[in-house]
């Protein structure tokens, strides 16, 4: 679909600064490099591929637009195995244009979004899941994030589903021989085989899921939700944790009527704050849609700040607060115990708690590091070969994966005839392949690829 289209873009984004690369990839890409730059010395050969050349980009009419570096790349060896040329040119927006228009009315096509790395996909350079590893170093937001996608865009995760393909295929191998020849009787050792193999991939498979939740709050961040009745000091809580003055603070009940999103740092794990509305009956029209927020935010929380007044006997506002909250996501803040402090009743003296006073300033460090805890527990240590789920499509994938193996191996305990077992194999393999785009369809494709910036 490629062959007789050059698409160019910026591979870097366009704003005042030391300097902007344009790339083009396709079978145009080294006659259009020649024809818009005229280097500095005068050249033995032809362009050699991967060596930087200095020079001046020439309009139409032999004006110089800029001094620039160019380099060309002759395929295979290039990100996109086209051949593929690279201006760098100055950092400003106007001059990074008027080369960019020049290539374009020379005869190349602006790329699309993530269409450099389509290439490299469809011409065999990397799989599918590499390909989603690339964006997800592009918007990775902290350490951790960053180093599980770079093992992704290595092929860390492709290389597993690799391991389990080839399995599978051993397993379908020796059952497809059974139906070719269904005269001789198949030896129970060989079906102990077929059924060790399949049930061998889906206990691995069954590991790499439970990796999911680590892995999403690792690249997407953990969703913390503030709640409790009003007053009790949440707006308080949010703005010390960020270190800023973010929610408004009054004495007055009620003055959150909507909830305030914010994001903070805490070990390399990414956080959303999310603040809420008081909970309470209310007959105040905004208000009580400030609480129907709050609530429908409980759903999507990894954990619950459930913040109370110490300083004060808990009332029936708080048991409400309390039951609207699943009981594994609960830490319970106790604050304002400057104030005085009350030993809180069953059942909030079940969940873990942390004693506070935002107003002094007191308890906030042994509150950050309840938070850490709290998601660093049960997390396994990531080794250097470790491979952890961090994208819902590929979950989805090895689930329809563990499902087929099941139906799989209740065939080969039973009397269903070999033909339906291979049926199951073949759908597992099918939705492995899948997450390495053997099987992806297009429409999905075109969402995943959508998700790239332009010249990536």
């Amino acid at each position: 679909m490629f062959e007789e289209d050059t698409i160019v873009a910026p591979a870097t984004a366009i704003g005042d600064g030391g300097v902007n690369i344009l790339r083009l990839s396709g079978p145009s890409a080294l006659p259009l490099l020649k024809k818009a730059f005229r280097p500095s010395a005068r050249l033995k050969d032809e362009f050699a591929s991967h060596h930087l050349y200095h020079g001046q980009i020439i309009g139409p009419h032999g004006d110089v637009r800029d001094e620039v570096m160019a380099v060309f790349m002759q395929a295979p060896r290039s990100y996109t195995r086209e051949d593929v040329a690279e201006i760098h040119c100055h950092g400003g927006v106007l001059v990074t244009r008027r080369i960019l228009d020049q290539l374009i009315d020379q005869g190349a096509r602006l790329a699309r979004p993530g269409e450099f790395t389509l290439r490299a996909f469809l011409n065999g350079r990397i799989d599918l899941a590499q390909a989603e590893g690339v964006v997800d170093v592009i918007r990775a937001q902290s350490e951790r994030a960053c180093q599980l996608a770079v093992g992704q865009m290595e092929g860390r995760l492709s290389s597993l589903v690799s391991e389990f393909r080839d399995q599978l295929l051993d397993a379908l191998a020796l059952l497809e021989s059974w139906i070719d020849f269904p005269e001789e009787d198949i030896e129970r050792t060989d079906i102990e085989r077929i059924a060790s193999g399949i049930a061998e991939v889906r206990d691995e498979i069954a590991a790499a899921v439970a990796t999911f939740e680590q892995g999403r709050i690792i690249r997407d961040g953990a969703r913390v939700l503030i709640l409790g009745k009003p007053n009790v000091g949440k707006s308080s809580l949010l703005n010390a944790l960020l270190g800023q003055s973010r929610a408004i603070v009054t004495e007055l009940p009620g003055t959150t009527r909507d909830t305030i999103e914010e994001g903070i740092f805490l070990e390399g794990l990414r956080l959303r704050l999310i603040d809420t509305a008081g909970v309470r009956v209310t007959e105040d029209e905004i208000e009580k849609e400030g609480v129907k927020r709050a609530t429908e935010k409980i759903a999507e929380a990894d954990l619950i700040l459930l913040v109370l007044d110490v300083s004060r006997p808990l009332n029936e506002e708080d048991f409400v607060a309390l039951d609207l909250c699943p009981a594994e996501k609960i830490l319970v803040i106790g604050n304002k115990q400057d104030l005085g402090k009350s030993a809180l009743p069953s059942p909030f003296s079940d969940f873990s708690s942390i004693t506070v006073s935002v107003h002094k300033n007191q308890g906030l460090e042994d509150l950050k590091n309840a938070i850490v805890a709290f998601f660093r527990r049960g997390e396994r240590s990531e080794a250097a070969e470790d491979v952890v789920i961090a994208d819902r499509r590929h979950r989805d994938a090895l689930l329809r994966t563990s499902r087929q193996l099941e139906s799989a191996l209740s065939g080969l305990g039973s009397e269903v005839p070999p033909e339906l077992i291979a049926v199951d194999l073949q759908g597992a393999l099918s939705a492995l392949g899948e997450i390495t785009g053997e099987t992806t369809p297009e429409e999905v494709l075109n969402r995943i690829f959508a998700r790239f910036c332009i010249g990536k």
